[in-house]
């Protein structure tokens, strides 16, 4: 905890005020009632809070950083010793000379200066102020620590993923750009087609899913399905279908998270290969959990262990930030399929 090391005096000014104000004022009403004496309270408490207070933050801003936070308990158990001894000597003097030459009247009997028992009564009553004064600002630093904390790790997570889905969302469109780019050398008749769908997927990004933390799921696969059509302008043979095993109408996830397991069906699955076979499968298991799971067909001879590129594993570091450690992302071959399934946890309260 770095601001309860350094010990600043970091809560508002107005609070300590409010602080020493409202314990004041509950220590004079308190004995002045107790003694039927208001005045006598008033000009007591007078005399030991401007002593309590300059105690207080000496221990808080001197003796606690440069001594118990080191680890030299006995240099600040004989300067609080010192510091108690002197504040008791302060006191016993004010209160002789603008009170009463009865330095102790509340005991209900005169005694003297130094007498041992009016030593201990003082220096004891000033360890309690110093202890709960410290407790109520070390308490108070440590929420606000607590609270800047959790403000600095949200603001991280938030930073990175927006990092992350910013990465994601160039590459597709640069990919999709190159496609663009194919088909105009070919003068291809496609074009103002792929350019209308793809400003349909731009919009959807730009607008719809910005800033938004989760969209529709049955959004996610109109957008998937948009994905499809652009793709298949780019590859005369291929055959995608897309399976909804369940009801998804209320179902919500984090936006864009399965755009790059398409890809990468068409980005491996389509080498070299001139019949290419992309099924999606999506399905509520046990009203817990979403599966998507993807295969593409591919080319025996083609290295299927090729990386995905920054889309694939972006997607797993977002899994890894927004669900931590409870999803699953499995991948793996069947005779000449190549299988992605990933199982995510529902949430259905966004």
């Amino acid at each position: 905890m770095n601001e309860i090391r350094k010990l600043k005096f970091d809560i508002k000014l107005k609070n300590h005020v409010w602080f020493w104000g409202s314990y004041f004022t509950l220590n004079f009403l308190r004995w002045g009632a107790y003694f039927n004496d208001y005045p006598y309270s008033f000009k007591s408490n007078l005399i030991e809070f401007s002593l309590h207070i300059p105690l207080v933050y000496f221990n808080l801003f001197v003796l606690v950083p440069r001594y118990v936070l080191k680890q030299k308990y006995i240099q600040y158990t004989f300067l609080m010793v010192i510091s108690l001894l002197a504040v008791y000597l302060i006191k016993t003097g004010l209160t002789y000379y603008i009170i009463s030459e009865n330095i102790w009247p509340e005991a209900n009997r005169e005694y003297h200066s130094f007498d041992i028992n009016h030593v201990l009564a003082v220096c004891i009553g000033e360890l309690y102020v110093v202890a709960m004064a410290s407790s109520v600002y070390l308490t108070l630093t440590w929420l606000r620590e607590r609270e800047r904390n959790r403000s600095l790790r949200e603001n991280q997570f938030r930073i990175k993923l927006k990092y992350l889905e910013n990465q994601i969302q160039p590459h597709f469109f640069f990919n999709t750009l190159n496609n663009l780019y194919a088909l105009s050398l070919e003068s291809s008749n496609k074009v103002p087609d792929v350019i209308i769908k793809l400003s349909n997927l731009m919009e959807y990004v730009l607008y719809d899913v910005k800033g938004t933390k989760s969209v529709p799921l049955i959004k996610e696969i109109n957008y998937i399905q948009n994905y499809i059509e652009i793709e298949k302008l780019r590859f005369e043979n291929v055959e995608v279908t897309i399976n909804l095993e369940s009801n998804i109408e209320d179902i919500v996830v984090p936006p864009l998270l399965f755009i790059s397991l398409v890809e990468n069906a068409f980005k491996h699955g389509g080498v070299n290969n001139n019949n290419l076979k992309i099924k999606i499968n999506c399905k509520v298991i046990d009203n817990k959990m979403l599966d998507f799971e993807i295969l593409n067909n591919f080319v025996i001879s083609q290295n299927i262990n090729a990386k995905g590129g920054i889309g694939l594993a972006n997607t797993k570091k977002r899994l890894k930030l927004i669900y931590k450690n409870d999803f699953s992302l499995k991948n793996t071959t069947k005779l000449n399929y190549y299988i992605i399934r990933l199982q995510i946890p529902l949430d259905n309260e966004n």
